[in-house]
């Protein structure tokens, strides 16, 4: 399908706008790494938010949303729906503690935590393994969706594609900075949340959907549309794979970027960028509040339409022979796309480039900081210049961006990405949130962890690959899990500890309080008094996290209900949303009291 006219000029002006603010913002971020990386650290709630939702808001997100919707219903969202509980246990419990910490990069939290060569070890290792190797699989991942994308709306090949999409984005990426980032975000945003609704409503308008009573109505969703899946015994495999492990395990258990337990990542990223705490938090609630009840519903009724108009992966081969090779489930959302109008073609395709852009910029970005503040600095040049770290930090963000694209070009389907990345983090989850308030967490229990859980996870993958096994996601999930866990946790009970002072120090800084610091408080009388006596905030955020779940469940599920047409259900779900609302924002002032 070639553009408009009209069509190419809202692409262009989108790409020159975003060229103009890195040029604009390109003086002020490269005065210093702590303004190239961390915006000054004086930004607002509402642009850090913006920002974490327009970066989940990428192009391969509707593609995954739709191969679940397309393979398992609706229901087969629970596959991520679970990580809300992760979101909103990082609002409410370790926001103000990431703030408070003061570090530049979450990996830097190692040495202000942890002591001696391991904790420097854990530092170096995780800036290569995730600002790299994990960084790199994600934006390919993200590459792969626009070379899709590419190959159904414009007839490219995947390298002219890649090419396309990557120069302009590498240009403002390393020109401006964080600040550039957290700028053309928020623009992308508004510009990506237009383009998913656009494409809902000529959905909607395809001859062959009739309307939303059309699609309700059409036999090709029949048992596609509820929330759940069928809990009944004779599914218990999709019951296990979609509901129970997710909500049971999966939120506390995986390390997976953007719902890191505890934060991490670019989620910590933008929370060490905030002007204060208070902002921090709001920044992070903001994310899960639009992340998930705001969002997915254009993109769901896209992948229930089409069903209706591509009911298989060969329908979709036979329509799109250029794309035959990459063709998959998640290649029902592009799809649905060639039936734009000229004009709305253009503001959708836009809107589609912008959220590659806000995805793919913000991974250059926060890639790069790690490989140049908690590598490059700390290990090579701890004398360099703030100049040379910045320069230093473009040719990375490159460098990035290259060996993104080389892998995207030998990659398959978006949720067999999803489940990879979900898998090598197995295990995890539970030390990253107990590191925070158990002193006997140590580096050597992160190292052992980090590798178990990506060992067994290989040797599950290939296993299965090459036919020594069959094993379903979720039973290779639990056996990752169940192996990683205890080993970490033997380290942690058995292994060297920490050296007191270092606890001691963290402890003063970040105040975490709770009885998993009392042994360290009570080493010394002197300064274990003062350790002892830190508040203790944990309950209050437990509860605020459970008031922020129900609200937002109900917000997500009493959306789906008013489309339905089930008003009745969707008045009560509205109802209880709103009471845990008024409840939340209640108990949210206590915390800062």
């Amino acid at each position: 399908m070639l553009l408009h006219p009209m069509d190419w000029a809202c692409v262009v002006a989108f790409f020159a706008v975003s060229l103009v603010i890195g040029v604009v913002v390109s003086r002020r971020a490269g005065s210093s790494s702590a303004e190239f990386f961390a915006a000054g650290r004086r930004m607002p709630w509402w642009l850090l938010g913006v920002s974490m939702v327009a970066t989940t808001f990428s192009t391969d997100t509707p593609n995954v949303v739709t191969s679940f919707v397309r393979q398992n219903g609706v229901a087969g969202n629970w596959a991520w729906w679970p990580f809300l509980i992760t979101g909103m246990v990082t609002v409410f419990i370790y926001a103000k503690l990431w703030r408070r910490s003061g570090v530049l990069t979450d990996l830097e939290f190692y040495e202000l935590r942890y002591s001696g060569k391991p904790a420097a070890f854990l530092r170096g290792f995780r800036a290569i393994y995730l600002g790299v190797i994990y960084n790199v699989l994600i934006m390919a991942s993200v590459c792969l969706a626009a070379i899709k994308i590419g190959a159904v709306l414009l007839n490219l090949s995947p390298m002219q594609t890649i090419l396309l999409a990557s120069c302009i984005t590498v240009v403002y990426s390393s020109l401006g900075g964080l600040r550039g980032v957290l700028i053309t975000d928020f623009i992308q945003f508004i510009m990506a949340m237009a383009g998913s609704i656009a494409a809902a409503y000529v959905a909607l308008g395809h001859p062959a959907v009739g309307g939303l009573s059309g699609l309700l109505a059409n036999k090709a969703i029949i048992g596609k549309t509820a929330f759940l899946p069928d809990l009944s015994l004779n599914n218990m495999d999709i019951l296990m794979g979609l509901l129970i492990v997710p909500l049971a395990v999966q939120w506390w258990a995986a390390w997976y970027p953007g719902s890191e337990p505890g934060g991490g990542g670019y989620i910590a990223q933008r929370m060490l960028a905030a002007k204060d705490e208070r902002n921090a938090v709001g920044a992070v609630f903001f994310f899960n509040a639009a992340h998930y009840a705001l969002r997915p519903w254009p993109w769901l009724i896209v992948a229930l339409c089409s069903l209706v108009v591509f009911p298989d992966v060969a329908s979709l081969r036979q329509a799109f022979p250029n794309a035959a090779s990459v063709a998959g489930d998640d290649m029902g959302y592009p799809a649905m796309l060639t039936f734009l109008p000229p004009g709305l073609m253009g503001l959708v395709v836009a809107s589609l480039i912008a959220a590659f852009m806000s995805t793919i910029s913000t991974h250059l970005n926060w890639g790069s900081s790690y490989i140049v503040h908690d590598f490059y600095q700390r290990f090579l040049r701890p004398e360099g210049s703030e100049k040379e770290f910045v320069r230093v930090g473009r040719i990375v963000t490159v460098l990035l961006m290259v060996l993104t694209g080389m892998l995207a070009l030998v990659m398959e389907e978006a949720s067999k990405n999803f489940m990879i990345i979900l898998q090598v983090g197995a295990g995890t989850g539970l030390l990253f949130i107990l590191r925070w308030f158990w002193w006997r967490i140590t580096a050597m229990s992160e190292v052992v962890a980090m590798t178990i859980s990506f060992v067994v996870a290989m040797v599950l993958f290939f296993g299965d690959r090459f036919g020594y096994f069959t094993l379903l996601e979720w039973q290779k999930f639990l056996i990752i899990v169940g192996i990683t866990t205890p080993c970490w946790m033997a380290t942690a009970l058995w292994g060297p500890a920490t050296d007191r002072a270092t606890l001691v120090r963290f402890c003063r800084l970040v105040r975490p309080g709770g009885p998993g610091w009392r042994r360290i408080a009570l080493q010394d009388g002197g300064s274990g008094e003062e350790l002892e006596d830190m508040a203790w905030q944990v309950p209050q955020g437990i509860l605020c996290t459970v008031l922020g779940c129900v609200a937002i469940y109900a917000a997500l599920f009493a959306t789906g209900y008013y489309i339905y047409g089930n008003l009745v259900t969707a008045a009560g779900l509205t109802i209880v949303a709103v009471t845990a609302t008024a409840l939340l924002i209640r108990q949210w002032s206590r915390l800062f009291q």
